[in-house]
């Protein structure tokens, strides 16, 4: 993981969470809601934990020993004590809630150097069991985590009529002249 490549990443990150709330806008909030037997039930509730699962590691990135200025707005994001508890009432609050985390990822990936990356970060999972790996490679779990259930989601929406598009990260790769 490079700088350059978590950078592409958030702004892929973003890209695609825009994409799907705008296909799943499309839907009523009975649907929304209706569990379909995905990891986290339905549409609603895999977006939510995918905003759930990004505010933990946020906070936990904020506790790197190098310390991150941006991560200092993490204080209009508490973190959940469970991975599927709600972080708004509503999906426009969740749509709302999903924008302003992104807007966070974004500029907090912009501080990111070489020697961040390359560094060990120490973490406590949910059951408080501690940890310490190499930071970039959780960083590029917490980008891989957010695309594998982004698959779910594309599947659910596309069992409910929506389609949402070209997913791919190649499409936000900028083209280079050979």
């Amino acid at each position: 993981m490079t700088p350059q490549i978590a950078t592409l990443m958030a702004e892929y990150n973003r890209w695609m969470n825009e994409r799907m709330y705008d296909a799943a806008a499309t839907l009523d909030a009975e649907t929304l809601a209706a569990d379909k037997g995905a990891f986290f039930g339905s549409i609603q509730g895999t977006l939510n934990h995918l905003a759930v699962a990004d505010t933990i590691w946020l906070h936990r990135f904020s506790r790197h020993a190098v310390g991150f200025a941006s991560l200092g707005e993490l204080s209009r994001f508490p973190p959940s004590a469970s991975l599927s508890a709600p972080v708004a009432p509503d999906f426009a609050g969740l749509r709302d809630y999903r924008r302003a985390l992104d807007a966070l990822i974004v500029h907090w990936v912009a501080e990111l150097t070489p020697e961040h990356l390359a560094a060990n970060i120490a973490y406590r999972n949910m059951a408080g069991v501690e940890y310490s790996r190499h930071f970039g490679a959780v960083l590029q779990h917490f980008f891989n985590h957010q695309t594998h259930h982004r698959g779910q989601v594309s599947t659910l929406l596309h069992q409910a009529g929506v389609d949402v598009g070209v997913t791919d990260f190649l499409a936000i790769i900028p083209r280079s002249d050979l």
